[in-house]
């Protein structure tokens, strides 16, 4: 788990001697491919790493379409972050999109992980400060942009996702259809 180690020493800079104990606070997990790791309706007590593979958070509205609101690949965390601060009942699922390994911490690991080190309190404040600044770009994009323009943008700024992530779970996260995506592909490429 040296990318994790690697992760962290972006953001803030961490001894070999204080890592293995940082570490220590998490557990590893190896997913599998469309594996559920929080379903709506469940207490929200973990946070998540993905150190390889990729995870999403989703929800079902009340017609039964899946909604995708977040994508998180190497290096990325996602939890449904309303509920784990608060330690309620989440309304999203969170699954895994392709064999993955991540790292899981619960709500009361991460109290005793910052207790023992508060560096890693600079460490979070980063990350939910970009995760925050992420989500009001994807709100000005979705409000400011046409639904073609949206996927040109998304697929300029990431275009891993789109070699690497279904095209229906592309399109359900832009809020499209997949036949709708399709027709802006087809359009896209006459």
């Amino acid at each position: 788990m040296d990318n994790f180690k690697a992760h962290l020493n972006k953001f803030i800079t961490v001894t070999d001697e204080e890592y293995i104990s940082i570490f220590s606070f998490f557990e590893v997990l190896k997913v599998k491919k469309k594996q559920s790791l929080m379903l709506e309706g469940e207490i929200c007590r973990d946070m998540y790493f993905v150190v390889e593979g990729c995870l999403r958070k989703y929800f079902i509205n009340e017609k039964g379409v899946e909604h995708t609101t977040q994508f998180a690949i190497e290096n990325w965390w996602i939890t449904d972050t309303f509920a784990y601060e608060r330690q309620m009942q989440t309304d999203f699922n969170i699954q895994s999109v392709e064999k993955s390994t991540i790292l899981v911490i619960d709500f009361k690991n991460q109290e005793l992980l910052l207790e023992k080190h508060p560096v890693m309190e600079k460490y979070f404040r980063i990350i939910y400060q970009r995760a925050y600044a992420a989500s009001e770009r994807k709100l000005r994009y979705l409000a400011e942009y046409s639904r073609e323009e949206l996927y040109v943008h998304f697929s300029t700024l990431y275009p891993w996702f789109i070699q690497r992530i279904p095209q229906y779970l592309i399109a359900s996260f832009l809020g499209f259809t997949p036949e709708y995506l399709s027709e802006i592909k087809a359009k896209l490429r006459s």
